[in-house]
């Protein structure tokens, strides 16, 4: 890379959550949708960030401070699209400057609150079923989304891709053919025998749903590591997959290598130096920092904001690589780096 272009990088990087250098400029506009109920499970409350031609402002949603445009218009056709599963107890805003990140560079973006698992409602978060419907969850979003959502025209349908976090990378995972096996988790057990999960999973259980094959491209996330390398058969797509540094929440870092190992396909692998499990969820307001400590307290000298424009960069260079046409990328694949790991 040239001294000019290396300086351009950084310049990019400290200014704005994405460098796309001979691209225009968009901003992330922002929707509430519902998945309705129906035979294979409850209704799915969502947010959908999307291209739109007005300026970013920000939007209050207390605790949190998103970057955002309320309900504007969608702007572009044929767009790439992306699926979002949030961690354990999480939720749809979790990874929101990301999700606007890649709407900012073309994407339509979808996140939702997966049921019985989410901030609000933790009734399955310590049951295996949790597990076997997390999938079900980002199949019936791509079902609604590519045959039922009212601006499905706008879409690229075959350009999707995935992007799961914790848990939600284990869904990912699933979602894209991998079969977990959750004797695994007995290490776990060993130390809170109690819990429904460690009871339940002494019995034999189905593997849980795909999505079908129609997901081309995944960014996995430090995810919950429940698969052997005969599990792992299934995934052929391309994924890049993230490491936390110091783990946590039941994650590894021996275990995200476990996956990055057993993968039939080397994946394009990074390590976040410095980084702790939570980590990866986005930025915290003051609010949200002081309501919700535990999620927004970083290890000494780590960067979260920072780390997030690094991290957010290559997402969107690995998906725009992926899911866009070479004629549709711009500058991005040159000018977001690519290979090394973002806070190495």
């Amino acid at each position: 890379m040239s001294p000019i272009r290396r300086h351009l990088l950084r310049l990019c990087l400290g200014l704005a959550v994405l460098c796309v250098l001979a691209s225009p400029a968009r901003a992330a506009g922002l929707r509430w949708f519902e998945v309705p109920a129906d035979a294979a499970g409850p209704a799915l409350q969502g947010a959908l960030w999307y291209p739109c031609a007005q300026p970013a402002a920000p939007l209050t949603l207390a605790p949190l401070v998103i970057q955002a445009v309320k309900d504007c218009p969608l702007r572009g056709e044929h767009l790439p699209w992306i699926v979002i599963s949030h961690g354990t107890g999480g939720s749809r805003l979790g990874h929101h400057d990301t999700a606007a990140a890649l709407a900012d560079a073309g994407f339509v973006v979808a996140a939702i609150d997966h049921p019985g698992d989410n901030y609000r409602d933790t009734s399955a978060q310590l049951r295996l079923s949790s597990f076997l419907t997390r999938p079900q969850d980002l199949r019936r979003l791509i079902d609604y989304l590519s045959g039922q959502w009212e601006e499905r025209g706008r879409l690229d349908v075959p350009a999707l891709g995935l992007f799961g976090f914790s848990r939600g990378g284990y869904t990912g995972l699933v979602a894209l053919g991998a079969v977990p096996d959750f004797r695994l988790g007995q290490a776990f057990c060993a130390e809170r025998p109690g819990l429904p999960f460690c009871r339940e999973m002494e019995r034999p259980v189905p593997a849980p749903p795909d999505a079908g094959g129609r997901i081309r491209a995944a960014v996995i996330v430090d995810p919950v590591a429940l698969f052997t390398p005969a599990g792992l058969r299934g995934v052929t797509v391309p994924i890049q997959l993230w490491s936390s540094a110091l783990g946590g929440d039941g994650v590894t870092p021996a275990g995200v290598a476990g996956i990055r190992d057993g993968l039939p396909t080397a994946p394009e692998f990074h390590l976040a130096a410095g980084s702790g499990h939570f980590s990866f969820l986005a930025p915290c307001a003051p609010a949200q920092a002081g309501a919700m400590p535990e999620l927004c307290r970083d290890g000494a000298g780590f960067d979260r904001a920072a780390f997030h424009r690094a991290f957010n960069a290559e997402v969107v260079r690995f998906f725009r690589t992926q899911l866009m046409p070479a004629g549709k990328r711009g500058a991005t694949d040159k000018s977001a780096g690519g290979g090394g790991s973002a806070g190495e």
